[in-house]
């Protein structure tokens, strides 16, 4: 399951790719647009912003914007940020593999086997996913969406 550190990671992301670069946003318009609250959403951003997903302004005329086009930003890449890994077991972690203490063989064990399809397709679906893909999908048709 996400954290709420990274939901609201990725409903700020969500409001700056809507912006689409055009203007700087305050940590105060995102926390109202998205009804987050402020103080959590500001270490937040400078998470976000320490691994190059946004970029900052301080000052008059300062805020928040997207740090790279919202199509390379994947939600693979902020739930790994925010969260560490994708993967239901570390033994099938790609980024943050460790040993299983209690398995004796991971070539046969039937669990690691099924953990590893199942890390697989999540990290499919979330690297697949951008931001301006999930942009792209929200404006779909219902019925076309389905």
């Amino acid at each position: 399951m996400l954290s709420q550190k990274c939901k609201y990671a990725l409903q700020a992301l969500m409001v700056l790719a809507r912006e689409n670069n055009e203007r700087l946003l305050l940590v105060s318009e995102i926390a109202e647009r998205e009804n987050l609250p402020k103080k959590f959403l500001e270490a937040i951003l400078l998470e976000l912003n320490r691994n190059g997903l946004v970029r900052s302004r301080r000052g008059r005329g300062g805020g928040y914007a997207l740090a790279k086009p919202a199509d390379l930003i994947t939600f693979g890449q902020v739930i790994r940020i925010m969260d560490g890994a994708l993967a239901p077991l570390a033994c099938v972690s790609v980024n943050y593999y460790r040993r299983c203490d209690e398995c004796r063989d991971e070539q046969s064990c039937e669990i690691r086997k099924v953990m590893r399809r199942v890390r697989d397709a999540i990290a499919n679906e979330l690297d697949g996913t951008s931001l301006a893909k999930a942009l792209a999908d929200g404006k779909m048709p219902a019925e076309v969406a389905a």
